[in-house]
Order: C-alpha cells, then structure tokens, then sequence
C-alpha cells in the first residue's frame, strides 16, 4: 500500500525546471511566501516557507516548517533568545517538523528582519504578535484543530522565547502545553533582585539588543533613570512585572515542562521554582529540569533538552499517552572526567516529586573566622593571606562598604560565557573578595560528604552604622581541607536590601540556589561581601555589623536519586580473577627462573629501568615497549605520559610482574621484579579498577583484601590509609552506594595498603570530577611529602603538571624525555588571558607594570595576554583586569605542559 509519504514524492517534479514552475505555482497558492526544501537525511522531507506576516500591526519575520505527508498535524511555535531571531532555532524546528509537527518560527519585534521597537515582551505587542501567529496557523489546512479558530499548539523557546511561551500560555487560552527553556518568571526580580539593580547584565541586556535607541521609549528611559541612580524605583519594578510570567500565574493551566539553568546568574533557579509552584497550583502538570549550563555558559545540553521538550510535545500535543516524558525532578551532576579530552562527563539525578529549594534541611553550625585564617579571596590555589574582618566578637562580623563601591568583589562576569564563569565547575575559584570589605562565617570540616541541593538558608542580624539601607552579598563557599582552596558553586551570589527598619533583629536570608557536593572534610564558607562586580552598591561609604544567629540550613532533597554509573565489569569479574591469578602466581613462582642477586648500591632507590623491551605478542619486529630506562627517586610523584600506544600500561605491568619483559630489568629497591617477588609487598598499585564486593562496606572491602594478601593485620596501616585518601564515615555504608569518586578513593586507599614505599596509579582521575581531581592531586601530593614515591600515568597534562615532581614521556614504546617538570615544561607560573578585542602594546606594558606581575607579553594574534605571576594571584589579576576596563572573556593557566608534550611527541594525541 503506497503511504502518503511515497504518495507525495512520487507527485514531486523531477527535474529542475518542472521544480522552478512548482515552486512558483506554489508562491501563488501560499500568498507570495518563499518556499525551500531543506536538505534531506532521510524521509521525510521538510519544506520551509519564509514570509512576512502583521498578526499585531507590526511586520513579523516568519519560517513555517513542514514534512511530507496529507495528516492533520499538531502546531509548535519556537521563541528565540534575546537579541536573536528566527534562525537560532532553525534546527530544531527542522527536527520537530520530520518528527510530524507543524512549525513556525519568528523574529521578535526589534529584532532579525522584523519590524518594531523592543518592548520587553509587552502584552500588547509581542504576546499579541504571538496570539496573531496562532490564529494564522488556525487557518493552515494541514493544522490539528481543536475547534474551528483553536489549533492544537504548543510553544517553547530559551530565554526571551521562554518567557513569551509562558505568557502567550496565560493570555491566549488556545496554548495546549509548553517547555520553556532557561528563562524569567519575573523580570523586575531577575534585574532587581531583592531592590538591587544587576546592572551588568541590564546593560549587557540593553547592548544586545542594539542599543537604548531600539527599545520602546518608556523602557529606554527606565533603564537609563536606574542605571544612573543605581537603585530601582517603584515604577521599574511595575514595569517589568507587569511584563513578566508572573503577573498571569493564575491563567498557565497548561502541561509546562521547565528547563533552568545552574550556571545562571541572570535568572537563576529560583525563578523555575516560582514557575513550578504557580502552575502546578492551578492543576497542570508540571516538570522541572535543571540543566548544566545556562546564561554563563557550560553545557547546554542541547540534544538532551529537545529530546525532552519532543517527547513532551508527543505526550500532550500528540496525545501519544505511552510516552514517556521523563520525571518529575531532574539535575544533571557530574559523573567523572573523560581522560580522553578531560571533558565532564554528566549523568542525571530525580525524583518523582517536585522537591522545592528547602528539603530535607540539615544545620551546620558556623563560627565568625575573625581576623586569621584564609581570605575569601584565596582561589584557585592561589594561596592563604592576611584576614578579612575589621572586627569579630563572637559570631559578628564587621566590615566596610568603601566610598564609590570600589574595588568591587567578584563572583560571576556576566557576558564571559565559558570563560570565568566555568571555572567553579572545573574545581576553579576566581572569585574574590577584598580585605575589610566582607564578613566571614566558617563550619568545621565536615565529618560526612553533603550534597546541597536547593536553597541554603541562615538567619543574620544586620546593622549599618548610620541607620541606612544596607546591601549585602550572600555566597557560600566549597572549601578545600588545608584551606587554601575554595569554589563558589556555579559563581552565584544573592543580593540583598536590608532597610533600617529590618535591621538590629533577625531576618532570614536565602542563599544561591545551587546543586553541589561539598566532599568530606571540607568546609562550607558562607561570606557576605559589601560589593560585588555584577551589581550596583552604594556610592556612600558604609559600616555593616553582621551577626550569625544561627546555623546554616542546607537543603539536601534526600528523595533525588542520582542515576546509578553502569558498574564496570571489573567490579564483578576482578574479585574472580584475582583469585586465578593468585593461583597463576603460585604455579609461576614454583617454576620461575633463579633470580638475580640485589643490587646493594640500588638498595635506596624505589626504581630503576633498564633497556625494558617487550614485543606484542605473535611479533618478531612489533615493540609494545622498547630499550625503556629511568629511574625514579624517593618523594618524587613521576608522571607517565604518552599518547594511546605508547606503552604506558604495558610497561605498568611488567612493573608489578603481571608481565615478564622479552628484554631489559627493573629493580625496585634493588631487587630484580619477578611474578611474586617479595619486594613487590612494597609495591601498592591501582591499575584497571578495582573489584569491591557492592553489597559490602567500604571497611569490610578493605579488610577482607588485606587478609587475603595473608599478611599481619597490624601491617595494613589501614586508618593512616583511609586518612589520607579521606573517605570519612562513608567506609560504613555500602559500596553499592558509593559515587565513582568514593570508589576511585576506595581503590587508592586499597593500594595505599600497608603504607608501601612506591605507589602506581594507573589513570587514578577516570570517572572523577573536578573538585573530586583535585581531591586525588592532593592525595598523592601527601603520600609522596612521607618519603614515599609515587607512579601517576594519566592523560589529564594540567593534573600532571600541578600534581608531579618528575615526568617520563613515551611515544612507540621509547622513551622520549625524562627529567623534573620544570625543566620539560619552563619555569614560571603563566596565566593565559583572552580579550574580546585586540591587545594594544600600551596595555600589555600597563599590565606588566601592575604589582606581583613579572610580564605581560601579547599573543600571536593580539586577542591574549600571557601573564607570568609574580606574587599576584591569578584572582588579583582578574580583578586588576577588571579595573582597567580589559574585556576579558577567558582567564585560565597557560598549558606549558601540554605544549611540551605535544612537541615532545611530534603532535600525537594523548
């Protein structure tokens, strides 16, 4: 039977002319619409028609996307992003006309091709705009209709297309469901926040779109009396609302899938919580995904969320009942690490209820730092300082808000995208906050990992010295065990007003909300700063008193469950196969050959190569490894690199005597390595995973290995062990319920096993992320300080260069170069600086003259700085940056050392 997809093709024109004549015949059928096959993948064949349409007295810029066949079909209107248009979402309105939609796309007023002035999402111009496009799908002839005028129809869109999805959904009663995309619920609180103007982002906002000039008179002048007094009025505030989602919350009675942003400080996730508790009140249902990256950039997750906003449409456009639309809750978290390109890799956490921004609510005492210990300003390793606080009795704090507001404290640079404002997600902390401007309050190390999920919250006593408004800045901090390091989930700040008549009693603040693991051992550092870089503060100068009246409640949403890692096959198979090579070893050690005699003058040192060779196996001329030497001594941490092939695992192996070398030595403490060589006792190793048995602790793991190495239970050093490599009171429950990170942990604390002088870890970072990586650079970098060496083979070169003493580097089996990092890579701690414009000569001198900088050399292509530090921080810099009106759009380090590497290796790829 021929189907109406064969049907329409067979009716198609065959030749290039007989397509001219169709496609002008068709011109006149549509009214003067220009119509284009859009390349074809496969059936069925998506057509677009581009066309000006006036559905609200305004020439509107239209795409009208649809596939082959003659079925009635549901409508989707796609929204783009401010200072967008219709062509941002020509893809996905591509994907959803093959997957059986109707789709129309269109460029808002003021912006592409269409006409108008920006208004803001005006009811009455760009929600009439939007009610006016329905009605002209009404009257499509290939249109799914409820009723004669009603299309069936849906809308989503990111951003500026997700707010007008929301409103168009409570002014026209024709919407059937929709799925905005990281976008406001009220824009005068996305702006002014708590009655602080963002004013960063109010200008980047005005600037995309093309300046005050393009906006609707009475919104240019409104951001143009605010920006100038810094502080929003109440006709602002009536403006923006009455413009937002918000001001119809009681009309969205329509299936909503919400999709926010955690690295978002332009709406953040408070706004999809507004949303999920006023529509789910009205009866719909309702989803709430949060998604990876958002307004700062990271990871949009883009092929995930059009899946999703599909099978959303499917279910309540379609009417397809058996599909599913995902949960009710659900965050992306890091999973680990790629070791391939050291990308993140992301799996998801849910919950089958809406867990709000406050459950599950745990209290962590905190104690004002006063005067010692590390700055808020200490980040990315940076180091510690002198204190912050101008005064601390008891829980107070005080500190000062300096004339001008300047120099401001620095959490997120709006507008930097993957720049700055990635840096928290990759265990990064450029934040800053300066000396005298901020008090801090500080938990003790935490006994238990804590997953924070939602709001935290802290009740404070504020006071400002001469009874005015004072402005603060709320974050809390990831604090590193020694202290010297600390990130701001997601860059996030809260703001807040606290007028005189709030002041001198307690009041509750709401902290950012975030979805971020503090490991244990950590410590949570809530700050509240008296400036920060994205918003407007007082020009007065100020004193604010600040007194902790209570713990710091942290949500935890206990009922979001994070999806289970596929449990590799060594975590089954490897308990068996110990078991068969131990029997291997035994049967090996009976037949093996007469040693060679120890080597008294070797006796020190943890290990020498010697002319190493080993052939792949069935090869006379193939070398996995070939005339390999180094040696590597007491308290070095060595790294092994090379690209795939070079020879790495293969000479790890032979190593711990699972393998024998066709050629060559090795000696560890000047003892020959055989299979079962009794030196090895003083070789703990990580190689391939390691087998736990999932339905055990991590304690009865450990001690269930140690007796069946047959050696005294008072040699496992087992507390120093699990000291080091920090797992806390996890070692009590189930390894089944271990995240990869606590059980990468786990295996290095196996290894670490009777404390053994030379320690080989074998890709020690897979499946770790960021903070959990720095974790591990620590935990190695603390075995070796005891006078014990450490073998790291990974392909992550910025872990190596910040971790390892020593490199070896092969490539084709050989040894390429050995010696101390600095003298692989170059001394010197160089920062990379990438700038939106072109680098004057003026201004890279400017920059090398500034305190603690050694030089400022401008790059080949005079977009970047490379910046030797000198005794600045990197988190001094930014900010210096920042004061001379640099327009930095990247800040991270100058990777030396896989510039090196590749060099090294003639450009191959680790």
């Amino acid at each position: 039977m021929e189907t109406p997809t064969v049907r329409w093709r067979r009716l198609l024109p065959r030749t290039p002319a007989r397509w001219a004549a169709a496609v002008a015949v068709l011109a006149v059928l549509v009214g003067g619409g220009t119509w284009t096959a859009v390349a074809d993948d496969g059936p069925p064949a998506v057509q677009r028609e581009d066309r000006m349409l006036r559905p609200g007295g305004v020439e509107i810029d239209t795409s009208y996307f649809t596939a082959g066949g003659s079925g009635k079909r549901p409508a989707v209107l796609i929204g783009h992003g401010f200072g967008g248009s219709k062509n941002d979402v020509r893809a996905q309105a591509e994907k959803l006309a093959a997957d059986g939609y109707a789709v129309l796309t269109w460029s808002a007023r003021g912006f592409g091709k269409s006409g108008g002035a920006i208004s803001l999402n005006d009811p009455e111009g760009e929600v009439k705009d939007v009610s006016g496009l329905i009605d002209w799908l009404a009257g499509r002839p290939e249109v799914e209709l409820d009723k004669k005028g009603d299309p069936r129809v849906g809308l989503t869109g990111a951003s500026y297309g997700g707010a007008v999805s929301l409103l168009a959904a409570g002014y026209d009663q024709r919407v059937d469901a929709i799925a905005p995309v990281i976008t406001y619920w009220n824009l005068a609180d996305a702006l002014f926040p708590d009655g602080v103007f963002k004013k960063l982002w109010a200008g980047i906002f005005v600037t995309s779109g093309g300046g005050c000039e393009k906006f609707e008179k009475k919104l240019c002048e409104m951001y143009e009396r605010v920006a100038v007094s810094g502080k929003p009025d109440a006709a602002a505030t009536e403006l923006l609302t009455e413009r937002s989602p918000s001001a119809v919350a009681d009309r969205i009675k329509v299936p909503s899938l919400l999709v926010q942003g955690q690295s978002d400080s332009l709406f953040p996730l408070g706004h999809a919580d507004a949303m999920q508790k006023a529509i789910s009140a009205n009866g719909a249902p309702v989803s709430v995904d949060w998604i990876s990256g958002g307004h700062d950039g990271g990871d949009s997750e883009t092929a995930r969320v059009e899946g999703r906003v599909g099978s959303w449409f499917d279910r309540y456009l379609k009417e397809e009942t058996g599909t599913d639309t995902g949960p009710a809750f659900r965050v992306t978290r890091t999973g680990g690490i790629d070791s391939t390109d050291g990308a993140a890799l992301k799996r998801g956490a849910s919950s089958d209820t809406y867990p709000g921004l406050r459950s599950g609510g745990r209290e962590i005492p905190l104690r004002a730092t006063g005067g010692g210990g590390t700055p808020a300003g200490a980040g990315a390793g940076t180091g510690t300082g002198a204190g912050t606080a101008t005064k601390s009795t008891g829980s107070a704090e005080t500190f000062r808000n300096p004339a001008g507001a300047v120099p401001p404290a620095i959490s997120a640079v709006p507008g930097v995208g993957g720049g700055l404002s990635q840096l928290s997600s990759l265990g990064v902390g450029l934040s800053l906050d300066f000396p005298g401007q901020f008090g801090r309050f500080e938990s003790a190390p935490l006994a238990t990992s804590v997953r924070v999920t939602g709001t935290p919250t802290v009740r404070v006593n504020v006071k400002e010295a001469a009874g005015q408004d004072a402005v603060l800045f709320g974050k809390v901090y990831d604090v590193s065990p020694d202290g010297r390091q600390q990130v701001l989930p997601s860059q996030l700040v809260a703001p807040y007003r606290i007028t005189p008549d709030q002041q001198g009693k307690p009041i509750e603040l709401a902290l950012p909300a975030v979805d971020h693991e503090f490991d244990a051992g950590h410590r949570m550092r809530l700050v509240f700063s008296a400036t920060d870089l994205g918003y407007a503060s007082p020009a007065e100068p100020a004193t604010y008193t600040v007194t902790a009246d209570g713990p710091l409640t942290v949500p935890t949403a206990p009922a979001v469950a994070t999806a289970a890692a596929t449990l590799p096959w060594w975590t089954w198979g490897l308990p068996a196969a110990a078991l068969v090579i131990a029997a291997g070893l035994l049967i090996t050690a009976r037949r093996r050959t007469a040693t060679p005699a120890p080597d008294p003058a070797l006796t020190d040192v943890p290990l020498q190569i010697t002319g190493l060779s080993k052939k792949y196996a069935k090869s006379v001329d193939r070398y996995a490894v070939r005339e390999l030497s180094f040696r590597v001594e007491k308290g070095q941490v060595l790294g092994l690199l090379g690209p795939n092939g070079a020879g790495k695992t293969t000479t790890l192996r032979m190593l711990m005597g699972l393998i024998a070398p066709d050629e060559g030595e090795i000696r560890v403490f000047g003892q020959a390595i055989r299979p079962g060589a009794p030196v090895l006792s003083r070789v703990g190793a990580f190689v391939e995973g390691a087998g736990f048995l999932p339905h055990l602790s991590g304690r009865a793991n450990l001690d269930l290995y140690w007796q069946a190495t047959g050696r005294p239970a008072e040699d496992a050093h087992i507390e120093e062990a699990l000291e080091i490599a920090g797992l806390g009171d996890a070692l009590a429950r189930a390894v089944r319920t271990y995240s990869q990170g606590m059980r990468q942990r786990l295996a290095i604390a196996q290894a670490m096993l009777g404390m053994p002088d030379l320690l080989i870890l074998d890709e020690p970072t897979n499946g770790l992320d960021p903070p959990q990586i720095r974790e591990m650079r620590d935990v190695m970098i603390r075995y070796a300080a005891g006078g014990r060496t450490v073998i790291v083979s990974s392909h992550l070169l910025s872990e190596v260069e910040q971790s390892c003493t020593h490199l070896v580097v092969m490539d084709r089996g050989r040894l390429v170069q050995a010696g101390p990092v600095a003298e692989i890579t170059g001394s010197g701690d160089m920062i990379l600086v990438t700038v939106a414009e072109t680098v004057s000569e003026p201004l890279a001198e400017k920059v090398a003259s500034l305190p603690g900088i050694g030089s400022a050399v401008r790059t080949d292509d005079g977009r970047g700085l490379l910046v030797r530090l000198d005794g600045a921080t990197a988190s001094r810099l930014v900010a210096d940056l920042v004061r001379l009106d640099v327009p930095v759009t990247g800040v991270g380090p100058h990777r030396r050392l896989e510039d090196a590497f590749l060099t090294l290796i003639s450009g191959g790829a680790a």
